[in-house]
């Protein structure tokens, strides 16, 4: 398949799952969306799973790839550890219209999860989640190593870092000052794991 044909298929079968979710996808949609046939969906995937598996882990790849930039740009250098890391939560918790489809996609799994090959979820998780995870952990481990923070769990620090930034931001009513909710957030991440916190959670 050219490389143009497959990424459309990618695409267009990336907004159906999105929408539809696995179950009710129908092969007939996914392929009538790419503008391609069914047959060509069944020679290059084998049947729905396959196309559902390579769409997850090709828009998992290319999300993580553009979270680790932000974390890069952001946390890379140190200047002001609280003002750094405020900007890196409301970039983290700002909506990307490009990405979008994506966060969709991962709200049908959770609602499809009984019918998904639990396989295809584990690998969903690996190149996604838990790749992000383990980068902002790699940053955290630095500043840490810096003296800028204080960490036992490093994997678990970034884990509380994104819930206590963007997960409030998402968390938000309609009309409730995000922004302010994810400064917030810095600052009880900072009580937890400033230097010289003797309990950690």
């Amino acid at each position: 398949m050219r490389t143009d044909k497959q990424r459309a298929l990618l695409d267009g079968a990336l907004r159906v799952f999105a929408r539809d979710g696995y179950s009710r996808a129908s092969i007939d949609v996914l392929a009538a969306e790419a503008g391609v046939s069914s047959r060509t969906i069944y020679n290059h995937y084998g049947d729905k799973a396959g196309l559902f598996r390579a769409v997850i882990l090709d828009s998992s790849d290319r999300v993580a790839e553009r979270q680790i930039a932000v974390a890069d740009k952001l946390l890379g250098r140190i200047a002001d550890l609280e003002a750094d890391l405020v900007e890196f939560g409301l970039q983290w918790a700002k909506r990307d219209p490009e990405t979008e489809p994506h966060w969709a996609l991962v709200r049908q799994i959770q609602a499809d999860l009984d019918h998904i090959d639990p396989e295809t979820v584990a690998a969903w998780k690996e190149r996604g989640p838990t790749r992000v995870r383990l980068a902002l952990a790699g940053h955290l481990r630095r500043l840490a190593a810096e003296g800028h923070l204080e960490l036992e769990d490093p994997s678990r620090a970034a884990v509380h870092l994104v819930q206590l930034t963007a997960g409030s931001a998402a968390a938000a009513e309609p009309g409730e000052d995000w922004e302010a909710l994810v400064r917030s957030g810095v600052g009880v991440f900072l009580r937890a794991y400033a230097p010289g916190v003797t309990s950690r959670s």
